[in-house]
């Protein structure tokens, strides 16, 4: 005897994005739990403040920092939701960097099975990335980001005016998934990128925001859970997922791993092919120019290699690579052999 259990439904999942240089107002009904770290409190938390209409706010705080990206974070907060009996109608919203936004997303997802969270990033790397297209999670002793959930916010505001008080290393950081979106998608963007700065004034800081998460928005609409065209944001993170894991997610800003790793990948394109000397100079070139890292000393490629079976890209036995298949163009690789990946890694020891 067989019996069907038939879910097909059709579920609109939209939502907007507010780009500008000063916070939209925000109207929620119901509990409204900020989820923030002490620094970000401290700087930015009374001009959120300011802007949120509800019914009841409360204030929780994380630690700030990767290494609290972790299940212990997660329990705190859903310890304050319910010592504050929040139920199904209140809403949770993430006021921070990536990781902040990360934690915040995987915890509405799972309290009382889903409740209504929104995006408040206010570092450029989340700006850009992380607050936009539904990714949530922790990380483990295994790797980055291998518990989570697809879980898409309500809406997303981004302010440029928290990034002033955000140090030159952050801003770099953050301008690294900026460029790993142009060197994939947009060849016009990335010559754009080397002719203008986007540090330089508020004009070209939005026009690079606005452009990297249109970038991201059509991506994401096309492949929201990352079925195919979507692992294409994965460039890059490969291997610097692996360079995080190594320092223990506390050496580097995830942008300058991203950095490093897109210098790993695109030598690899190279050795495979797909990508000319020239385009891998003119890469290398326009992330120096930011003031990112871009060589990876690898202490034993022998560990470096293997942790990439922990990656989620990985499966089967077979490491999945996106490579750039010259500016503007990418390919997926399951099927590079061992020994011409350890020959690219034997370049970065």
């Amino acid at each position: 005897m067989k019996i069907d259990v038939n879910l097909k439904k059709s579920v609109d999942d939209s939502y907007k994005i507010e780009i500008g240089d000063e916070l939209e107002k925000i109207e929620i009904k119901g509990k409204v739990g900020i989820v923030t770290n002490p620094k970000v409190a401290g700087l930015h938390l009374k001009e959120l403040l300011s802007k949120l209409e509800a019914d009841e706010v409360h204030i929780i705080t994380v630690p700030d920092g990767e290494e609290f990206k972790s299940l212990k974070s997660v329990n705190s907060i859903l310890e304050s939701l319910f010592i504050h009996q929040f139920d199904r109608k209140s809403t949770l919203i993430g006021f921070g960097g990536g990781v902040v936004g990360d934690i915040t997303g995987f915890t509405a997802s799972i309290f009382q099975r889903g409740i209504n969270f929104i995006q408040v990033p206010t570092t450029l790397l989340s700006q850009v990335d992380s607050s936009v297209g539904g990714k949530t999670g922790v990380n483990s002793r295994f790797g980055k980001n291998l518990i989570g959930s697809f879980y898409q916010p309500k809406a997303v505001f981004i302010n440029t005016s928290f990034l002033k008080t955000l140090p030159e290393r952050e801003i770099s950081a953050g301008i690294a998934e900026i460029i790993k979106m142009a060197i994939i998608f947009d060849d016009e963007f990335l010559l754009w990128l080397e002719e203008h700065d986007v540090r330089k004034s508020s004009k070209n800081l939005l026009y690079a925001i606005r452009q990297s998460i249109e970038l991201k928005a059509w991506v994401v609409s096309k492949d929201e859970k990352e079925k195919g065209l979507r692992a294409s944001l994965n460039y890059g993170h490969t291997f610097g997922h692996v360079i995080e894991n190594e320092g223990n997610y506390t050496r580097y800003l995830h942008g300058e791993a991203v950095s490093m790793g897109i210098v790993m990948a695109n030598k690899l394109a190279v050795e495979i092919g797909d990508l000319s000397q020239g385009a891998f100079a003119r890469v290398v070139s326009l992330l120096k120019k930011y003031g990112l890292p871009t060589k990876y000393e690898i202490q034993d490629i022998e560990t470096f290699y293997d942790k990439f079976f922990l990656d989620k890209k990985s499966s089967g036995g077979k490491i999945k690579f996106v490579l750039p298949n010259g500016i503007g163009k990418f390919k997926f690789h399951d099927d590079i052999g061992e020994e011409t990946i350890k020959k690219v890694l034997e370049k970065f020891i």
